[in-house]
């Protein structure tokens, strides 16, 4: 059979299959997959809220957090939340955000109790994650705050009924994001007339070692 014969059958043949499948209703269906359990739905969500909902019940205290954070946490954090090697540092950077070097920290730059919460009870401890009760959470979340000096008691006790009352040093710095009801506007006009040819540059990034140093001229 000729090589350009070959296409040309495929095609009718197509033709004919698609036609049949119409004709007899549509597509059928091959019984893939299955509805989700009510089960397996409320392990997956498992978000928590900046207002507390989604929080789960249970209740922890900072002096219970410390040992959870002794145990599990700090051979990657550090005894006081400074950061091993290059493990993220958990707690300092107050006032740096403005600085060439801010240091991002749950304090400095976190903007919710709940964002701490979430992530340690989703993605903590690093290789097992998911593996704490949340009373676990609950503490271990009080005493991140209390290293952070968010929360002031050492015999504080963190639940579902009072975690909305925590307030984070940088909350008032996160806006929220109106898009795309919002529409983009620029805060200023651009230039369509008598632009300027040529930009002058009048810094340079420096946060990683991004930018090469120039090297200085010898003077003579």
């Amino acid at each position: 059979m000729s090589k350009s014969v070959e296409p040309l059958i495929l095609a009718v043949a197509f033709v004919l299959v698609a036609g049949g499948v119409a004709a007899a209703g549509g597509p059928k269906k091959h019984d893939l997959g299955r509805p989700a359990t009510a089960a397996e739905v409320k392990a997956w969500d498992i978000d928590v809220r900046p207002d507390g909902q989604g929080l789960p019940e249970g209740q922890g205290k900072v002096s219970d957090g410390e040992k959870i954070y002794a145990e599990q946490c700090a051979a990657c954090h550090g005894d006081f939340g400074e950061g091993v090697d290059r493990w993220p540092v958990l707690v300092g950077g107050s006032g740096t955000l403005k600085s060439d070097r801010p240091v991002k920290t749950i304090g400095s730059y976190w903007p919710y109790a709940s964002t701490v919460f979430d992530y340690v009870k989703r993605a903590m401890p690093f290789g097992n994650a998911q593996s704490l009760s949340n009373d676990q959470v609950y503490a271990l979340t009080a005493y991140l705050l209390y290293m952070n000096e968010v929360i002031k008691d050492d015999n504080f006790v963190l639940s579902k009924n009072n975690f909305a009352s925590i307030k984070m040093p940088n909350e008032k710095n996160f806006i929220a994001d109106g898009r795309p009801d919002t529409p983009l506007v620029s805060a200023k006009a651009p230039c369509m007339k008598d632009c300027k040819a040529e930009v002058k540059i009048t810094s340079r990034a420096r946060v990683l070692d991004v930018t090469p140093k120039t090297k200085k001229k010898k003077t003579q």
